[in-house]
């Protein structure tokens, strides 16, 4: 899907590692929600509560899911899964714009 529509936009950034990721909160009629955002070139490791699928909309990076031993390489297009209370590393390669969605 290209655009959201009826949303609600949460103003304040989810801002982490001193800027270098940062995000909006999307919020729709039925209460679930996701997130659009923005990550610089580096080394970052996440923790999520719920189950989250990130969609690269551009960019590149290679991610270190749970229970992995290799990095994968994941691109423009392209999305991966990360299990509910899971921690997962990406290298940022160049600057990438995401999509999260969460799921209970």
């Amino acid at each position: 899907m290209a655009e959201f529509k009826n949303v609600t936009i949460v103003k304040k950034a989810n801002v982490y590692f001193d800027g270098k990721v940062t995000s909006r909160t999307v919020v729709f009629p039925d209460g679930s929600r996701k997130t659009l955002g923005i990550m610089f070139p580096g080394d970052y490791e996440f923790g999520t509560a719920e189950k989250e699928v990130m969609e690269i909309l551009s960019g590149d990076l290679e991610v270190l899911l749970p229970g992995e031993k290799g990095w994968k390489a994941i691109t423009d297009g392209e999305s991966f899964e990360v299990p509910a209370q899971a921690k997962f590393s990406v290298k940022v390669k160049t600057i990438t714009d995401y999509c999260c969605s969460y799921y209970a």
